[in-house]
């Protein structure tokens, strides 16, 4: 195991070097626009994927716009919905500092909140407003935290309201990890006081595993509280549902 954590190890660290060339090799031709930040993540995260030995399948249609929200299990969900479409992030304010990804984070076009704030979660709602018109979606975890799969924590339902305000689209994602030694999915989840690079190192050391992402309809909702109510339900409905089979990257 600590064998291959170290060579994963070098490849992260390859694949980290080489995103960073690129997004230089682009912005010398100069500004990036929203959109193209967004596509610059993606490809980002596929390289990362790639050098952690993750891989994900995609069912449903990934939509162009609007909201999508997701249930959480670790800071690799960031990676893998981007990896499976480009979008906007909301994460918790903290991840701006991390090294590297704080920086990718910020490149990419995420909205930071701090989640004890209701001044920040009024400006990141302002911010959602102003994007919904992208042809890119923006993404964020309606639990609030990620947890270690066993069940979906209630959705928090203020940052619905920019959709709910202007009409846009909400599209549920459902998220579940599947080890390829068969190892419980709750090992590969990032919860309770465990620190990034213990939990990076461990993801580092696994067989590899296979993400999957399930889409559900878009669909346009008047009320917040019941927006956050359907997608919920909507996310244990998928995550329940049976196995894919056909990795997709």
């Amino acid at each position: 195991m600590s064998f291959r954590a170290a060579r994963r190890a070098v490849t992260l660290g390859c694949a980290l070097a080489l995103c960073i060339m690129r997004y230089w090799a682009i912005r010398v031709r100069g500004r990036l626009s929203l959109e193209r930040r967004a596509l610059w993540l993606q490809d980002a995260c596929r390289l990362v994927l790639g050098s952690l030995g993750v891989r994900y399948t995609v069912e449903g249609e990934p939509p162009g716009r609007g909201i999508v929200v997701s249930n959480h299990l670790s800071y690799l969900d960031v990676a893998i919905l981007s990896a499976a479409m480009p979008c906007f992030f909301v994460a918790k304010a903290e991840i701006r500092g991390w090294p590297f990804f704080g920086k990718a984070a910020r490149t990419g076009g995420t909205l930071f909140i701090d989640r004890s704030s209701l001044a920040s979660a009024e400006k990141v709602a302002a911010l959602i407003s102003s994007r919904l018109d992208l042809a890119v979606p923006v993404l964020f975890f309606p639990e609030g935290t990620s947890t270690d799969g066993s069940s979906v924590l209630r959705f928090h339902a203020r940052l619905f309201e920019p959709a709910v305000k202007s009409g846009a689209p909400v599209t549920a994602a459902a998220l579940r990890y599947i080890q390829a030694d068969g190892a419980p999915e709750r090992d590969l989840c990032w919860y309770g006081d465990e620190s990034f690079l213990s939990h990076l190192w461990k993801v580092l050391g696994t067989a590899g595993f296979t993400a999957e992402i399930r889409f559900g309809e878009s669909r346009v909702y008047r009320h917040r509280r019941v927006a956050a109510e359907a997608t919920r339900s909507e996310i244990v409905i998928l995550r329940n549902a049976r196995r894919l089979v056909s990795p997709s990257a």
